[in-house]
C-alpha cells in the first residue's frame, strides 16, 4: 500500500531577480502565509533567466515573480519568453520601476503588475489574486481531463 503524505500542500513560487535585495523584499513582503485561505509558499530565488527556464520547465511551480529591472535579462523579456515557450506557463507578476511601462508588461503578458519600491500589501494583493486564479484554472484541467 503506498504511503500517503500528511504535510500540507505548499505553493511554489520563483523570484526572478540580479539584485538580492529584491528578492529579499520579495519574499518578505510576502511572506510565507500571505493568505489564510492558501496553502504556505515555498520560494526558489533565482539570478538568471535561464534558472527561471529550468525551474518552470521542471514544472509544479506556481508562480513567477519577475524583476522588471533586472539586467541583464529584464523581467519583461524572461516573461515574453514563457509565455510564449512554456505550454500552459504559470502566471507571471512583473516589478515595474516606471509606470510608463505598463505597455512593454502588456507586450510581455504579465499576468499582474506591482511596483518599486516593494508595496508589501499591494505585492500580496496581486500576488494572492493570480495564485487563486491558478488554483481555479488547475482545478479546472483535473475535471476536464
Amino acid at each position: 500500500m503506498p504511503e500517503t503524505s500528511s504535510a500540507p500542500p505548499v505553493l511554489q513560487v520563483v523570484v526572478y531577480s540580479d539584485d538580492a535585495s529584491v528578492r529579499e523584499s520579495v519574499r518578505l513582503g510576502l511572506g510565507r502565509l500571505p493568505a489564510a485561505d492558501q496553502p504556505a509558499i515555498d520560494y526558489l530565488d533565482v539570478a538568471t533567466d535561464w534558472a527561471v527556464m529550468q525551474a518552470v520547465s521542471q514544472g509544479g511551480v506556481d508562480l513567477v515573480i519577475v524583476d522588471g529591472e533586472a539586467v541583464p535579462a529584464g523581467g519583461l523579456g524572461v516573461c515574453r519568453t514563457l509565455k510564449e515557450e512554456v505550454f500552459r506557463a504559470p502566471p507571471v507578476l512583473a516589478l515595474l520601476g516606471r509606470p510608463q511601462d505598463q505597455w512593454l508588461a502588456a507586450w510581455a503578458r504579465v499576468d499582474g503588475v506591482a511596483h518599486h519600491p516593494i508595496n508589501p500589501f499591494a505585492l500580496t494583493e496581486v500576488a494572492t489574486s493570480l495564485l487563486r486564479a491558478q488554483a481555479a484554472r488547475a482545478g479546472d484541467v483535473a475535471t476536464t481531463a
